[in-house]
């Protein structure tokens, strides 16, 4: 088994690229600009990393998932995350750009806020930002002010420029995300859509209700080999409406369904439905519906 370097620091990573740590917290690494040539590995990060690649590197780990990277693909990491490519004893001389930020950088800051908004940070999401030559050089260019502000002496404005402009590359990256959820093969969307719709059916047809409980997003995503993030954006783009949205939706006709079953009581139907206690379907149906279980029946 390959063994895991772990990065806690940024200054770490700079040191294994060969290249100068100008902040402590944050770097840009031109891998044209390299020295010396790399070994493959797999890595750990402490910190945020994007990178931008312009070659086909293989098979890469990319948290628990294996895939075919190709050039022209954009990655990022949030802490914690596993990410790298399987030592194959030669040395490389990788292509492209990598910026790496630490968490600490963002204290106290409105990106640091709000980095939770920022979905396609996932190391289980299988779509890697895949971008034109427009967006690849706007790139590009937002890790070259960075790199510039970095070059800049340290002055009492330089952590908000290069955290700013850190923002504005993963805006950027949202916005590009967007645009690839749009030109992705409607087919392909829909279908994912149908198969959410019958892993619902098959989850209540089951005894999984009982055994797992109420279908979360994760178990859903789960079965259609997506992150929650990236599924959750899916199902958000294509219908308006959320994953959870939908799970819920799905649980109240089902339950509708079961209530004409007269033989059943609302507990045996809650139950049936994989809530642990009544009193929680009950107000669930309620707040969708606009009646009780109990008055659904009567009027039905």
């Amino acid at each position: 088994m390959d063994t895991i370097l772990h990065l806690d620091h940024v200054f770490q990573y700079n040191d294994l690229m060969g290249v100068e740590t100008l902040h402590p917290l944050v770097s840009v690494v031109d891998f044209s600009q390299l020295q010396t040539t790399v070994r493959s590995q797999l890595n750990m990060f402490g910190f945020y990393a994007v990178f931008l690649k312009e070659v086909n590197c293989g098979d890469l780990i990319y948290g628990r998932q294996t895939y075919d990277y190709q050039a022209g693909t954009l990655v990022c990491l949030a802490p914690g995350q596993l990410f790298g490519v399987k030592d194959d004893g030669r040395p490389h001389r990788p292509q492209g750009w990598a910026l790496l930020f630490h968490p600490d950088l963002l204290r106290g800051t409105e990106l640091g806020r709000n980095i939770g908004r920022y979905t396609f940070f996932s190391y289980e999401v299988r779509e890697a930002l895949h971008l034109s030559e427009q967006e690849r050089q706007t790139v590009i260019d937002c890790m070259r002010n960075i790199l510039h502000e970095l070059q800049h002496a340290i002055d009492q404005h330089s952590r908000t420029l290069i955290v700013n402009n850190i923002e504005m590359l993963l805006n950027y990256c949202t916005r590009f995300y967007d645009r690839q959820f749009l030109t992705r093969s409607q087919v392909a969307n829909k279908d994912i859509l149908a198969r959410f719709e019958r892993i619902l059916n098959d989850y209540f047809r089951s005894d999984l209700p009982q055994t797992l409980g109420l279908p979360s997003v994760r178990y859903c995503a789960g079965e259609l080999c997506l992150s929650p993030n990236y599924f959750g954006d899916l199902v958000k783009r294509e219908t308006g409406r959320t994953a959870q949205e939908h799970i819920r939706l799905k649980l109240i006709d089902t339950s509708k369904e079961l209530l004409f079953d007269r033989q059943h009581t609302v507990s045996d139907v809650a139950y049936r439905l994989g809530f642990k206690y009544p009193a929680h379907f009950t107000r669930l149906f309620k707040q969708v519906v606009g009646c009780s279980p109990n008055e659904y029946r009567t009027v039905n």
